[in-house]
């Protein structure tokens, strides 16, 4: 039988164990069929679609750990911020969307970043001289925290006698007012007066999350909140509709949010949604635990306390959203249904309570296949990196943050301090240890590109980093084959789709990236160069530039 595509002039970098090379890739229907060389050659007939790689790269699609898709499509068509880093551009931003879209009742999106402002923290008098009449809610590039005007918060009636909720921080003027600046679960009090999106506009944002995701060569994602959160609304709706009626293309493992305000009751709310959400493309196995912050507003959860801005010791060592033994008893209850469990663990306090939460859940239900996976992983005490490997616990990294910049230079290092930050984002300690890697972006936090993370993963440095900018503690960098590996068959891994997807090989899934280059080729100071082509799922072509 002929095949229906073949892919040939290779090179095909596999991503089997030995990383062995093809220069042909035969797919019937959505599998691949052969691969090897010339001889594959032989199953092309005359209705066969013929791919001339002509040196080009072919790999196994990129699929992403960490990203939160519907979010990232919807704020695209909101007041969209990120990629700019100037309180002037931003301004001019807010002013021009305010001005396109008189009719809305908010003027919400963000992406903006800490560093354009002093200590972080913006103003509302800022956005006042904006946006005088109407409020304003626009989330920061990491989305822990928001901007909003005075209207927003006369609308939310925060006043200085308002206490900080126990999840995050209303920062303050010297009078104690709200400034404009709400932390984590404070941003919550404006946040969930914000209208409701409608159906329709949610599956907007995902089919445009979805285009600009499979243009950049991703086929499979794990989404990483599924459910309400504040004014986040739950994407699962959205997910449903487009999986049975087939607009949903790419493969989606959904994480189930764990409200951190509940208990163990709810465990029988998600084996419903589990099951209800195994439909098409979409499988909602996973449960995704909030434990801490970030670094950057100091609620990352840290075992010992941060410096303050004199570089001595603070009273403040972040928070731990979940008691460590309430998690460790609801880990364990997951674990023992059969759910993944998708730990937010950024701080080395958070890392190791989310050790200890699989720890405890292996011990009680035994050694079995749920794959927990802990992201974002900025501080890891060294003594916490062998046991990723001993618990069975992969390591969901976010290679785009291991980089100096000005967030990580200004907002993160004088605060850990010296010792503290040479443990951050320690990939090479990871892989050496036997660690499974798997690679998301965290979308719309930062670029969903996988191309620029594998740069970063390699170099520690950022694509358009100045002259002169050193490389990010650089015995944590990794080969571009172990890169390529955490964002190919590491992920497919941690989503249970290593058994057809992440690696060419017959009788996989033809879910497959053309490159416009071969990023082996070139030195590594080049990766960030390469580019996607075209990119296939299931042997249907979702992307062609």
């Amino acid at each position: 039988m002929h095949a229906d595509l073949v892919f040939t002039g290779g090179p095909a970098h596999t991503l089997s164990p030995a990383r062995t090379r093809a220069t042909s890739v035969a797919v019937r229907g959505e599998r691949i069929v052969a691969v090897g060389h010339d001889e594959v050659r032989e199953l092309i007939g005359p209705g066969t679609e013929v791919v001339d790689l002509r040196g080009k790269l072919l790999i196994p699609g990129f699929q992403d750990a960490h990203v939160h898709p519907v979010g990232g499509g919807i704020e695209l068509g909101q007041c969209d911020l990120s990629g700019a880093t100037t309180p002037e551009e931003y301004r001019r931003r807010i002013r021009a969307y305010a001005e396109a879209h008189p009719e809305a009742e908010w003027i919400t999106g963000g992406g903006w970043a800490m560093e354009a402002f002093p200590g972080g923290l913006p103003t509302a008098a800022e956005l006042d001289a904006l946006v005088p009449d109407r409020p304003v809610y626009l989330t920061n590039r990491d989305h822990h925290g928001a901007w909003v005007n005075s209207v927003a918060l006369r609308r939310a009636g925060l006043d200085a006698r308002t206490p900080d909720p126990a999840d995050g921080r209303i920062e303050r003027d010297a009078d104690g007012a709200p400034m404009g600046m709400l932390q984590e679960g404070a941003a919550n009090l404006v946040g969930r007066l914000l209208p409701e999106l409608t159906a329709e506009e949610t599956i907007a944002g995902l089919l445009r999350a979805q285009e600009l995701l499979h243009s950049l060569g991703v086929t499979a994602w794990q989404d990483a909140l599924l459910g309400e959160l504040g004014n986040l609304k739950d994407p699962t709706p959205a997910y449903l509709t487009t999986a049975a009626d087939g607009r949903l293309t790419a493969r989606v493992v959904g994480a189930l949010w764990w409200d951190r305000a509940r208990g163990i009751e709810q465990i029988d709310e998600l084996l419903a949604r589990r099951a209800a959400g195994t439909v098409g493309r979409l499988r909602c196995t996973s449960v995704k635990i909030m434990q801490d912050g970030i670094a950057e507003n100091h609620t990352a959860a840290l075992l010992t306390p941060y410096l303050d801005g004199c570089g001595c010791t603070s009273d403040n060592s972040g928070i731990s959203f979940v008691p460590p033994e309430e998690l460790r008893k609801y880990v364990t209850a997951l674990d023992a249904q059969g759910f993944q469990v998708h730990f937010h663990a950024l701080g080395d306090r958070a890392v190791r309570e989310a050790l200890d939460a699989v720890a405890a859940a292996r011990e009680a239900n035994g050694f079995s296949d749920t794959r927990p996976h802990l992201a974002h992983l900025q501080v890891v005490h060294p003594q916490d990196v062998p046991r990723f490997r001993a618990l069975g616990a992969s390591a969901n990294v976010q290679a785009l943050w291991a980089a100096h910049e000005p967030q990580m230079d200004e907002l993160t290092i004088p605060f850990l301090g010296a010792e503290r930050s040479a443990h951050q984002y320690p990939f090479g300690d990871l892989l050496r240890s036997g660690a499974v890697l798997a690679a998301g972006s965290d979308w719309p936090v930062s670029s969903p590109d996988p191309v620029q993370a594998l740069h970063v993963a390699v170099n520690r440095r950022l694509p358009e980093a100045p002259e002169g900018t050193p490389v990010f503690l650089p015995e944590q960098r990794i080969d571009l084959g172990a890169a390529l590996a955490a964002y190919t068959a590491g992920t497919a891994y941690a989503n249970h789709l290593d058994h057809e997807t992440g690696t060419i090989a017959p009788g996989y899934l033809a879910d497959l990236v053309v490159l416009d280059r071969d990023p082996f080729d070139g030195p590594a100071e080049e990766i960030c160069s390469t580019g996607v082509e075209q990119t296939f799922v299931g042997g249907a072509r979702v992307f062609a530039r």
